[in-house]
């Protein structure tokens, strides 16, 4: 499937930005092939316009922000590096440095606007009005809860192909065979799934591999421990993982799979913990996880970014009995494709 090529996606939220990342000015991002720029407003909000001036063309991310008065800034109306005309969140040109301060600016001069809202320490950008609200992370800001921002890095592979690894606990023997993978146990435990209308759940227990230098990460002493898995999946490319170890810790991770274009999605991953940092330290947990995506980001970049989502397209990938919960991604993107009129479109 070729994302940019299916319009319903448009119509979600994507994870775009860390807030922090805008706190110098403007920054240009690809979503769905769609050229954007982000900025802070004067209120401290996220803005996303569409990255091109109405009226030379150049891109607005090569300029900076602006206050009331004209003064650059962190925050506020972003202006243009190349003439100086001035664009609100709304993406009307506000203020030409050309014009006396008493000549109307015209109501055409604009640049298209997109929704864009500040949640769980990201930016969001829907590309046109959201069929659904940004899914619910009850751990963000939460008593006993602490958030870590581990991952923000563009992959060069698609958002089904990691979302179907994220579910998948066939591949732990084999990419992850030198962090928690059994290799003895190539056989994977079987899931317990259950099916709704946004996306479905996801339940197993597996064994797993724990050195000595991540234990703190388990709260488990022993060299073998447990791992209970609570996966969910959010349509179209968002995913939940609590996993729970028999000493109580939970360690959920939020993903966004956010499509840049056809051959590279941008890997959004937050971490969430009932622990204290003085029980684990962050930059510990930040390296057991960045091992572990380095393992799957290598072989996802190895794989065809156009993944088969309609099955009927019989002989381009064949599947095992392990392959539930992929084959479920599909489904529901295959309905929701239906709903709206779409096929999947691929090369």
């Amino acid at each position: 499937m070729l994302v940019t090529q299916q319009p319903i996606f448009r119509k979600f939220w994507h994870a775009v930005m860390p807030l922090a990342m805008l706190a110098d000015g403007p920054r240009a991002f690809k979503l769905l092939g769609e050229d954007i720029v982000l900025f802070l407003d004067e209120a401290g909000q996220p803005a996303a316009l569409k990255d091109r001036c109405c009226h030379r063309t150049a891109r607005l991310s090569k300029g900076w922000c602006v206050n009331a008065q004209g003064q650059a800034c962190g925050q506020g109306a972003v202006q243009c590096g190349y003439h100086g005309w001035v664009y609100d969140r709304t993406g009307r040109v506000i203020r030409i440095p050309q014009y006396d301060p008493e000549r109307a600016i015209p109501p055409d001069y604009q640049t298209i606007a997109y929704r864009c809202v500040a949640r769980y320490g990201y930016a969001w950008v829907a590309l046109e009005h959201p069929l659904a609200d940004i899914p619910a992370v009850p751990e963000f800001g939460a008593d006993g809860w602490r958030t870590i921002h581990q991952f923000y890095e563009t992959w060069a592979t698609s958002p089904v192909r990691a979302l179907e690894n994220s579910f998948d606990n066939a591949h732990f023997s084999f990419v992850h065979r030198a962090t928690f993978g059994v290799a003895a146990s190539p056989k994977p435990s079987k899931y317990e799934l259950v099916d709704g209308e946004q996306g479905f759940y996801a339940e197993t227990l597996i064994d797993a591999l724990n050195p000595e230098a991540f234990q703190k990460i388990s709260g488990v002493s022993e060299p073998v421990t447990t791992r209970h898995m609570r996966n969910a999946y959010y349509l179209p490319f968002s995913r939940r993982l609590d996993i729970e170890y028999p000493s109580g810790i939970r360690h959920v991770i939020i993903n966004c799979f956010t499509p840049i274009d056809d051959g590279h999605m941008q890997l959004c991953q937050w971490l969430f913990r009932n622990d204290r940092e003085e029980d684990c330290p962050q930059d510990l947990l930040v390296e057991f996880d960045k091992v572990i995506t380095r393992e799957d980001k290598a072989i996802l970049e190895s794989t065809d970014p156009d993944a088969l989502v309609d099955m009927r397209r019989r002989g381009v990938e064949f599947s095992m009995d392990s392959d539930r919960p992929g084959i479920l991604i599909r489904k529901h993107l295959m309905q929701l494709l239906s709903q709206h009129g779409e096929k999947e479109i691929h090369g």
